[in-house]
């Protein structure tokens, strides 16, 4: 008896066997059961999101032998004819291999007669993107005036290379990838189902590896049940697909936290003993520092599941928010150069050694603001702006009552998401008991419950008391740390571009070579204050 891949025996056979395209079932559920049934239907999506399958149910559903329902009955000899593509009144083909006029014109000349067995003729047209412009031109006009009998259905992973004179007639749904844990909870039903021992870290490995395609899913599971011969193990499936332990990307992470480069480096020793592919090691440290931020910002609740939560947790505990945005920032641009390099190996290293590079060399008791990206422009003064992390000799305290609040919020010790908060704060009210802050309404996302905690724990830690703290949304808040940042840059850089433009060496060129300054280019130097501008061109 021939062996049938998984991905074709678990195909859905009807609506509701489909998983995770629940508004796509929804409309043409609707459509069938009212009898308003459109003449073009067109289904986007990745690969293996099933825009074929849906498609193929959808015909079913037409031409079912107890009449046009949302819920055929599969067992109609119209129903069997379909799922075994005997079907003579239902069309398939590939647009990849049939992409001429000339193709188009035998299929659509055969469009003009009428069902020979069933109730609707349907074309469907996988990749139709792939037709030729002539094509497309021949398709337009039956799509524009099609028979009553017939019906089309086409299928694209790239709808923006479809005219929009196309898509106008058409019903268009958008497939939407499968996430992670509905993957797996399908692979882990279907192992149940075929009596397959499989261990669940194989299977969310299975469901990561597939990115949203569960018919990759199934794909993987096929290969994965003839690698561990019957049985699907974690560790033979990571070797199977090239993968990398989290323990080793975490590992790495740690190290590179605690700024130990001698650990680093031995830990890629041992990473290259496995051959891995660098840009995949890269792309997994990328999403994990990604995690991290969503647990940072936003709490562990908001992060999708994950079997390694404690761990990113954890790890989101230790790192600084805007340490975690420059690695995850490094590692993304790693990947990109990573070609360009002399080797895989030297590049990954030279990639996680610019972590190192921009870390300082002593943590400050407040975290120090991320630093700028390369021909990043300085912000402006009405832009929520994150101020410069650095205690000053004054809080702004006086007896216990707030006489600068911009130089308290500069003492206080928070991370860079509940700084930018209480940066762009004004305080308006105090009391024994109470604080009133106030905020403009266009940095009205920052007052999430999280930021606000924060920002009171660390308040409460520099006052010393268990002041109440209240937020209200505000016009003309201008008293705030970061419009004072804003002003002074603004300073710094007047006096800049006056001290460059009273240089004599620079008078000097403009004299002999007609030499002009480009102001956006000067910027102060960290002596501003001595008055030693900088320019950078």
């Amino acid at each position: 008896m021939s062996y049938l891949a998984l991905a074709r025996k678990w195909r859905p056979r009807t609506f509701a066997d489909v998983a995770g395209q629940g508004h796509v079932v929804r409309a043409l559920e609707n459509a069938l059961s009212s009898g308003r049934l459109h003449h073009a239907f067109l289904f986007t999506g990745t690969r293996g999101v099933g825009k074929t399958t849906i498609a193929r149910i959808f015909v079913k559903a037409l031409n079912c032998d107890k009449g046009v329902s949302a819920s055929p009955c599969g067992e109609c000899a119209s129903c069997i004819a379909i799922d075994s593509g005997r079907f003579v009144d239902f069309l398939e083909l590939d647009a990849a291999s049939r992409t001429g006029i000339d193709d188009m014109r035998e299929i659509l000349d055969n469009a003009q007669y009428t069902p020979a067995s069933g109730r609707f003729k349907v074309y469907l047209i996988d990749e139709v993107h792939m037709l030729s412009k002539s094509a497309f031109n021949g398709l337009l006009k039956t799509l524009e005036e099609p028979p009553p009998h017939m019906k089309f259905l086409l299928a694209t992973t790239d709808p923006q290379k479809i005219p929009v004179t196309v898509l106008s007639r058409c019903l268009q749904f958008n497939l939407k990838r499968l996430p992670q844990a509905g993957i797996a909870e399908r692979l882990t039903s279907i192992c149940a189902s075929e009596g397959v021992s499989a261990e669940p870290g194989a299977l969310q490995r299975l469901a990561r590896a597939a990115a949203g395609s569960m018919r990759d899913a199934l794909s993987l599971l096929d290969q994965a049940l003839a690698f561990g011969d019957g049985v699907v193990r974690d560790r033979e499936v990571a070797e199977m697909l090239g993968s990398l332990d989290r323990q080793r990307l975490t590992g790495l992470l740690e190290a590179l936290a605690q700024g130990d480069a001698a650990g680093l480096m031995r830990q890629v020793r041992e990473l290259d003993e496995l051959v891995p592919d660098y840009d995949d090691v890269l792309a997994g440290l990328a999403t994990l520092l990604q995690q991290i931020a969503v647990i940072q910002l936003a709490g562990a609740d908001a992060l999708e599941s994950d079997e390694d939560q404690a761990l990113l947790a954890r790890l989101a505990a230790q790192m600084p928010a805007e340490t975690v945005q420059l690695m995850y920032q490094i590692a993304v641009l790693g990947r990109r150069d990573l070609h360009l390099a002399p080797d895989p190996r030297s590049g990954f290293e030279m990639t996680l050694l610019r972590v190192l590079a921009f870390e300082r060399p002593e943590t400050p008791a407040v975290a120090p603001a991320a630093p700028l990206a390369v021909g990043a422009a300085r912000p402006a003064a009405s832009a929520a702006v994150p101020v410069q992390a650095q205690v000053p000799a004054a809080t702004g305290l006086v007896g216990g009552e707030i006489r600068d609040w911009p130089a308290l919020v500069a003492a206080l010790n928070l991370d860079a998401a509940a700084r930018q908060l209480a940066a762009n704060c004004a305080l308006s009210a105090q009391s024994p008991t109470e604080l009133h802050l106030s905020v403009e309404a266009r940095n009205a996302h920052l007052l999430t419950e999280s930021l606000k905690s924060r920002v009171a724990a660390a308040l409460g830690t520099v006052l010393g008391d268990g002041r109440k703290l209240h937020f209200a949304i505000d016009k003309g808040v201008s008293d705030t740390a970061a419009a004072r940042q804003a002003r002074g840059e603004d300073e710094r850089q007047r006096k800049a571009q006056a001290a460059i433009a009273a240089d004599e060496n620079v008078r000097a060129m403009g004299e002999l070579f007609g030499a002009e300054v480009v102001a956006d280019s000067v910027r102060p130097s960290p002596a501003a204050s001595a008055g030693k501008p900088v320019n950078r061109k």
